[in-house]
């Protein structure tokens, strides 16, 4: 396979990079978004035939290992991403994210490995070398430690005693290791250790995160691991590893941040965990009685509105709903009533969970309100519906001082005149933390899965409008 020239690879640089700006810029927005990822797909695609026809100064290569590893990780990626349900999809993303760790912290050894055995070292490559190995294992052991909290098989109450104290020991540890290996890097041994203090701390650091923070910490190892990319860029002096790896490094830490606000929250007290889980708020329910409607009554109070808001939560996306909303959406249209969705940002199990799923639905995105304009648009609403949502409309983070998510902006529910809740229980969200909300007077409860109650209350509604 022959090489190319320099011009040729720098045009098919700015064309690859081009491609990878778009596409993220069309992830924007859900009506944009498939396109936007096949646009940065194409872009990947571009970035890696360039890589295998970047000249050699060994004259060696390695096609046939690299055909085979492109075909066999292409043919898993496929059959992963066509069988995973709407509903896993935060694993599959922090799983997916954990490989790009797992990347970086590969070609890293290999690299540290070369550096050793030759005998040649240069300081600044040989720390940028050992940066990648750092935030690659990390990023690599956290996104597997997020995942299994996604799934349900690491446990909100599987707590490490004194975790920040042990956390930041450790991360004082591995920087220590990191300046003394650059200054002196006579030992192969203390990759292997720094490796090991990295794995580990990947796991320390996630491990004690509430699950209300998930979405925040899947944005931050996104974000690691743009920046172990654009490492692993500067390492193999590949332009398009480095932009990347920036794009998504930036952009993931400025999600971060934007979500941390939506919260009301400092990234500090995110990563310091204790939200989530096993907290309780301050409210005390006591004996207070909720009000539960039966489907017929529903049906009569969506009906004869002027402004319905849905609002949607994990609950619509485990019970797989979001197809019956546009449906309620579609026939509630039709008798002249105006329905909307309010979005809050970390509503879901990933930033912009809610959004994909409505999009899947073919929801139309000018009808996704965003946090603001839900809040004014609630002040003229007659009925607004949560299906499987708990603490984005938690009232506590209003008036109560006790709770643990108090001062969070929530989608202020109460402005509206009536509230019907789905839920299958009584049970607090997944932060743990008691809802208010359900005692309330201008709460009704119905009971039952979402899926199932949404589809009685379109049924009923086709009954009463005929």
């Amino acid at each position: 396979m022959s090489s190319l020239s320099p011009a040729l690879i720098n045009l098919f640089y700015l064309i690859s990079v081009s491609l990878f700006i778009v596409g993220l810029q069309r992830l924007s927005s859900p009506k944009t978004a498939s396109s936007g990822n096949l646009i940065a797909a194409m872009g990947m695609g571009i970035g890696i035939l360039i890589a295998l026809l970047m000249p050699i100064s060994s004259g060696d290569n390695n096609y046939g290992v690299i055909a085979i590893a492109l075909f066999f990780g292409a043919a898993i990626g496929y059959v992963i991403a066509g069988r995973v349900l709407m509903t896993q999809m935060p694993e599959m993303v922090s799983l997916f994210n954990g490989l790009g760790g797992a990347c970086a912290l590969f070609i890293s050894i290999a690299e540290l490995l070369n550096f050793h055995e030759h005998n040649s070292i240069d300081p600044a490559t040989y720390l940028t070398t050992l940066l990648a190995l750092l935030i690659g294992s990390v990023a690599f052991t956290g996104s597997l430690v997020a995942y299994g909290k996604l799934a349900g098989s690491v446990k909100d109450s599987w707590k490490l005693p004194k975790a920040n104290i042990f956390n930041m020991a450790l991360l004082l540890a591995l920087i220590s290791a990191v300046i003394y290996q650059t200054q002196y890097p006579t030992s192969i041994e203390l990759v292997y250790i720094i490796m090991l203090f990295a794995l580990t701390y990947g796991v320390t650091f996630v491990l004690n995160v509430g699950g209300a923070d998930m979405p925040v910490i899947i944005s931050i190892l996104n974000a690691l691991t743009g920046v172990s990319a654009a490492l692993a860029g500067v390492m193999y002096d590949n332009k398009i590893m480095l932009l990347a790896g920036i794009l998504v490094g930036s952009s993931g830490a400025i999600l971060t941040l934007l979500m941390c606000r939506a919260m009301n929250r400092s990234l500090i007290s995110v990563l310091a965990g204790g939200f989530g889980g096993t907290s309780v708020s301050a409210v005390q329910v006591g004996d207070k009685m909720v009000k539960e409607v039966s489907v017929m009554d529903a049906s009569i109070m969506l009906r004869y509105s002027q402004n319905v808001v849905i609002v949607p939560g994990y609950g619509m996306a485990v019970a797989q709903a979001q197809k019956i909303c546009k449906e309620l959406e579609d026939q509630l249209e039709q008798v002249a009533v105006n329905v909307r969705y309010a979005i809050h940002p970390v509503a879901g199990r990933m930033p912009g969970h809610m959004n994909v799923l409505l999009a899947e639905a073919n929801v139309d995105y000018s009808k996704l309100l965003d946090l603001e304009e839900a809040n004014k648009f609630l002040k003229d609403t007659d009925v607004t519906i949560v299906v499987g949502a708990n603490d984005v409309v938690n009232p506590s983070a209003l008036d109560d001082p006790g709770s643990p998510i108090y001062g969070m902006p929530i989608l202020e529910i109460l402005q509206g005149k009536n509230v019907i809740v789905l839920k299958r229980g009584m049970s607090s969200g997944y932060s743990g933390i008691e809802n208010p909300l359900f005692f309330n007077e201008k709460t009704k409860m119905l009971f039952g899965d979402a899926k199932n109650s949404l589809i009685s209350l379109l049924e009923e509604l086709k009954v009463i409008s005929d």
